[in-house]
């Protein structure tokens, strides 16, 4: 009886330990918390957004150090939409559905946030999006803390006009969404400060796209008529590296037709020879060369992370440093991941931003943010030219757009609305 009652017990006990080990793999995700990283690790869009995969590992890296979010480790989960903009959506929904992370950080061009936006809203997720955008867009789950058109876009074109007197425009763009809808709205702006069409040239070029001979050359010509051009760039990707290649080629250089750039910044002008290029300019909301304390620190930790001094900085980086760290907060002050509860918490949240100051989460998913200009220098950095004097609120819907400018963006119970007319009274009930 003895020893069948050991062999009893023996086998109750292998089997306990096999169960053990069995759900061991799931009790550990339990005790981690998921965090979706969807960014293009290869075609056009990975010389832009691979650094952006690399800062959210960074950043939760970091925040491992301090004891993670609610007592639990973050785990990244990274997957690569390869610049395809309809296997983003694929890829969002397998983060999610499959993956269930608590949120994701990721997209770069308007194209990709398209494609997941009807996933995330469906899924009742949360997208963090650190990139530039062409507004006329709120969303319930989406938070949007690059700029906004009246953060970067317009500031730019005043800048020029008033110090570099120019009177004919150039804007060249990637053919998406985000070029076509800001030149829009530049071009309704520019109408509205006197400035006639035929002093507005549009271009757009597909994306990836090499052969700029023909297109910079009718810029040259555009811009010899006398008066001062400009050109107003929304290119994005690799097509970039070809495009001022061929400007220094054809020997325009920045006080003959000044460029500046909304999609250019350090990560792309490390791929350059920079020295042609000095002069032009690019309008974002930080520059690697901003003077101040938490951005030394930062730049200190990022070099020691990627092992590399020679690793950049650039804008998208700080927009991703503030939604993730505004993320954080939100849910450590719901005490949930929950998305409607990270929702109703995230609004009014402010955390610092590298410029010296802070920035704070608005009732449109838009944050504040102060307005930079730089000259590129030869070493591949900025020189500042201008910063606002304060904080700009992101506009989501323009000013300059006949369908826009009675529109407004609260997010806040009971108004929750991302389209309400002000005229009207009624909420629109769909987000773009």
């Amino acid at each position: 009886m003895c020893n069948l009652t050991a062999r009893f017990i023996g086998t109750l006990a292998a089997a306990a330990i096999g169960a053990s080990l069995a759900l061991s793999p799931a009790t550990a995700a339990e005790e981690t918390i998921k965090v979706g990283i969807l960014h293009s690790l290869s075609g056009t869009m990975a010389i832009s957004e691979t650094t952006l995969k690399d800062t959210m590992l960074f950043l939760i890296d970091e925040q491992n150090k301090k004891g993670g979010v609610l007592g639990k480790k973050l785990e990244a989960v990274v997957v690569d939409p390869a610049s395809d903009w309809p296997l983003f959506a694929e890829k969002a929904r397998q983060l999610v559905e499959q993956d269930k992370v608590a949120a994701v950080f990721g997209c770069w061009t308007s194209s990709s946030r398209k494609s997941v936006l009807p996933v995330f809203e469906e899924l009742n997720s949360l997208l963090f999006y650190p990139v530039q955008y062409e507004g006329e867009e709120s969303s319930r789950n989406v938070f949007y803390t690059g700029a906004a058109p009246n953060q970067q876009a317009i500031p730019a074109v005043d800048y020029l006009a008033k110090e570099e007197g120019v009177e004919r425009w150039v804007l060249a763009g990637t053919d998406y969404v985000y070029p076509q809808t800001t030149n829009k709205i530049l071009k309704a702006y520019l109408n509205a400060k006197g400035v006639k069409d035929e002093d507005i040239m549009i271009n757009y070029t597909p994306f990836g796209h090499s052969d700029w001979q023909t297109i910079v050359s009718d810029i040259k010509k555009f811009g010899s008529a006398g008066k001062k051009t400009a050109v107003v760039s929304t290119i994005n990707g690799d097509a970039n590296v070809p495009f001022y290649k061929e400007l220094a080629n054809q020997g325009i250089k920045a006080e003959d037709i000044p460029v500046v750039a909304f999609s250019v910044g350090e990560e792309e002008l490390a791929g350059l020879d920079t020295k042609p290029l000095v002069g032009h300019l690019a309008a974002w909301n930080y520059f690697q060369s901003v003077d101040a304390d938490v951005n030394a620190e930062f730049i200190k930790e990022w070099h020691a992370y990627t092992k590399n001094d020679k690793r950049v900085t650039n804008d998208p980086m700080e927009a991703t440093y503030i939604g993730f760290n505004m993320w954080v907060k939100a849910v450590e002050a719901a005490g949930s991941t929950d998305s409607d509860a990270v929702i109703d918490t995230i609004v009014g949240v402010s955390v610092p931003n590298l410029s010296g100051g802070s920035s704070t989460m608005m009732p449109n998913h838009h944050i504040t943010k102060p307005v930079l200009i730089g000259e590129v220098q030869d070493d591949g950095q900025f020189d500042i030219v201008y910063q606002t004097p304060g904080l700009v609120v992101g506009d989501e819907w323009s000013d300059y757009l006949p369908g826009s400018k009675d529109l407004i963006s609260d997010w806040r119970k009971p108004m929750s609305c991302g389209n309400f007319n002000v005229v009207s009274g009624k909420c629109g009930g769909v987000t773009n």
